[in-house]
């Protein structure tokens, strides 16, 4: 039986990996991203897409910012204690009893602005390694908080969009699933070329080291240069008072701050003293301590910083007086609170504006020729213009004309030259206005002067008298007299607020007695003689303690010793640079002060001033504004004159100026009347030229004429001269 055949069956082969479905590929495909985006993950949290320079750039900026914050709280409290003081101040003015607590409120003022000089003055150093690791490390924090905050707040966010979508609102589901699928998108990228490249990660990478030096300054790269060192160490500074005797071998100063070098390349130092001393012995032995610096007296200065040991030593490598400095007044020429802020003057060893208040202290300025007094003086005189309340009465020592643009300006309530009989009827004029202030203080209920009552009393009386020496000599007409009368006025008129500037090349005891230098409060010596002279200014035994005006080396214009009675020290200051010769500084700084006081109708002939008053009837002449022609010489001012006594005025002057144009000294009353034109005829001109003292007509001699009626000149000349008082 033949057996059937069997069909053939087709065998697969085994080899053969069947097609990966597209379900596979996506998971093969999103398991390659989530590699890239472990790993970028991974790189961000280590903070490897930080380099180095950026870690010290980071570390840098919050360096600054907390020393910001820091200079931020200290102003604050400078301003509080500043607002603390004025308040104790102002209670303190108000209740004329001073202020028990002003002492310990200025103290803390001080002490506070130290605080906040060296603040302002202390670099910010470059960050360390473990600050620059510590922002490594809060970043790394940071970031892992972001992470782990943002998968915890992935959730209520997630649970919300399904339940919208379950209630047919997918909004939030829609918003949420596209933005996080532009994430993945970002972070799943792979690393190909045309990416940023990943954060050095190998050892040899990590070690590079990082150049923080650079060659050149580019905008807006904060540079990290050490601080220059300091121009005094500790030891250096205990060694020099050790020199000085200051502190004894078995005693120790402390230091509450060190010294830094501020970009000027000055130096401040706050240190204690022993218990035994003071700061104020300490500035008694101020230029011996300077040579032990290596320095001149005038390139250190000692203040005390709180209590009686606490001492703020300043120091500077450069001689701060050896340049000239313009007048604030000349970049900024406003109105002044003279009683209250005082007048710019002159700058002290730190560069610090010095102002002298005009209250309650009368001042004298000396020096010898070429010494710099009179621009001190005039930074003081134009300085006072600038606050109408005060009245400015100056007697100038000489004829020249160097008081003359106080006069001009209009500026000057009083003004005259040399003229001996005329500055004791001033002075006086003074003393009896005193008297009436006093009784006016009395309505007011005041005992003295204060600053709310100013305008109603009248306004301050400043005067000046320059070249003392011309009056006060021995020797001079009424000399005697006149010292007795300063005398008087500088010992008891300061409460009424009649103050004195008097201004002398000779500081000797008979020109500048005693019993006057003594009411002066603030004195300043310029370059004087010889010790003695320098002692008439300052006061017995100065020249013995240091403040010699006759040792300054060198000399310069402007420069000396100024004693400040308000600020309570005696130290050296130089006046700013004010030139009318040269540069007209002087009448240009008027001109201004005019305008300010014409505004609060101030200016000489704007208001009824009693001293003028009283020498127009003491003397029959005016130096209101320096006199009719306003050049110091007194007469009869036009606005004092009655209409009648004008129209006379106008008419003889009329009458010259014809005869000075036809160019003879004689002419007849028509031809003079048809020159000055107008309403004036023949009969009219000699009416008044007759009322004015020129007489009637005479018979005259005119060319072509013959012997006709007319006046001559001389006639004419001499009723003018009446008219003007002189």
């Amino acid at each position: 039986m033949a057996t059937e055949a069997q069909p053939d069956v087709e065998k697969q082969p085994t080899d053969i990996v069947p097609e990966p479905t597209r379900t596979d590929r996506a998971k093969e495909a999103f398991k390659e991203q989530r590699g890239h985006v472990g790993a970028r993950v991974k790189d961000w949290l280590a903070t490897r897409d930080l380099d180095d320079f950026e870690i010290m750039q980071l570390a840098a900026e919050r360096k600054q910012r907390k020393h910001d914050d820091k200079l931020a709280h200290q102003q604050r409290i400078v301003a509080e204690a500043h607002g603390r003081f004025a308040h104790a101040k102002a209670q303190a003015e108000l209740s004329e009893t001073g202020g028990g607590n002003l002492a310990a409120l200025g103290g803390r003022v001080a002490a506070e602005e130290f605080k906040l000089v060296a603040l302002q003055n202390t670099p910010v150093m470059p960050p360390t390694e473990r600050e620059a690791n510590s922002v490594r490390h809060g970043k790394k924090a940071t970031r892992a908080a972001v992470i782990a905050g943002g998968g915890l707040a992935a959730l209520p966010a997630t649970a919300a969009a399904i339940e919208q979508a379950a209630t047919g609102k997918p909004v939030l589901l829609a918003v949420l699933g596209t933005a996080g699928a532009y994430v993945w998108y970002l972070v799943s990228r792979p690393f190909v070329a045309g990416q940023p490249a990943p954060f050095p990660s190998t050892p040899e990478q990590l070690a590079a080291p990082v150049n923080m030096v650079k060659t050149e300054q580019t905008p807006g790269v904060r540079e990290f240069n050490a601080p220059p060192p300091p121009a005094l160490t500790v030891d250096e500074l205990d060694q020099a008072l050790r020199n000085i005797g200051e502190v004894k071998p078995n005693e120790q100063i402390q230091i509450l701050a060190v010294p830094q070098r501020d970009g000027d390349g000055n130096t401040t130092v706050v240190f204690d003293l022993p218990p035994r001393t003071t700061v104020a012995e300490l500035k008694k032995k101020l230029p011996r301590l300077a040579g032990a610096l290596g320095r001149d007296a005038s390139m250190i200065d000692i203040e005390k910083a709180g209590n009686e040991v606490r001492t703020s030593l300043w120091m500077t490598d450069r001689d701060p007086f050896e340049s000239t400095r313009p007048s604030p007044l000349l970049a900024a020429p406003s109105q002044l609170d003279a009683w209250k802020d005082g007048v710019p003057v002159a700058w002290n060893k730190r560069g610090i504006t010095i102002r002298l208040v005009m209250k309650d202290q009368s001042f004298v300025i000396a020096g010898m020729s070429r010494s710099g007094k009179g621009v001190g003086a005039s930074n003081l005189v134009v300085g006072s213009s600038f606050d109408p309340r005060i009245n400015l009465r100056i007697v100038a020592g000489k004829s020249n004309g160097e008081w003359d643009p106080y006069a001009k300006s209009g500026v000057a309530a009083t003004y005259f030259k040399p003229d001996p009989t005329r500055l004791l009827a001033l002075l006086k004029a003074l003393l009896a206005d005193k008297d009436r202030r006093e009784r006016d203080l009395g309505a007011l209920g005041k005992s003295k002067m204060v600053g709310p009552v100013i305008e109603q009393v009248g306004g301050l009386e400043v005067l000046v008298i320059d070249e003392l020496a011309t009056f006060t000599r021995p020797g001079k007409p009424l000399r005697d007299e006149i010292l007795e009368a300063l005398i008087e006025l500088s010992a008891v008129a300061l409460g009424a607020g009649i103050l004195l500037i008097l201004i002398t090349q000779y500081p000797e005891a008979d020109v500048i007695p005693g019993a006057l230098a003594m009411n002066c409060g603030a004195r300043w010596a310029m370059r004087v003689e010889n010790g003695q002279q320098s002692n008439t200014i300052l006061g017995g035994g100065q020249a013995s303690a240091g403040r010699d005006a006759s040792k300054f080396d060198p000399p310069r214009p402007g420069f000396g010793w100024l004693v400040n009675p308000f600020a309570g020290v005696t130290d050296l200051a130089r006046s700013f640079d004010v030139d009318e010769d040269e540069r007209g500084e002087i009448t240009m700084l008027l001109e201004k002060a005019a305008k300010i006081r014409e505004g609060a109708g101030r200016l000489a002939g704007q208001w009824d001033d009693p001293i003028e008053c009283h020498l127009l009837n003491a003397t029959g002449l005016s130096s209101a504004a320096g006199g009719p022609k306003r050049d110091g010489v007194p007469g009869r001012m036009v606005f004092e004159l009655s209409a009648e006594q004008r129209q006379q005025l106008e008419a003889c002057r009329g009458a010259l100026k014809a005869m000075a144009e036809f160019e003879r000294d004689v002419a007849q009353l028509d031809e003079m009347a048809e020159f000055i034109g107008g309403s004036m005829t023949a009969d009219r001109l000699g009416e008044l030229l007759r009322a004015a003292g020129a007489g009637s007509t005479t018979k005259v001699t005119i060319e072509g004429r013959g012997r006709v009626n007319g006046y001559r000149q001389d006639d004419v000349a001499s009723a003018l001269r009446f008219l003007e008082g002189n």
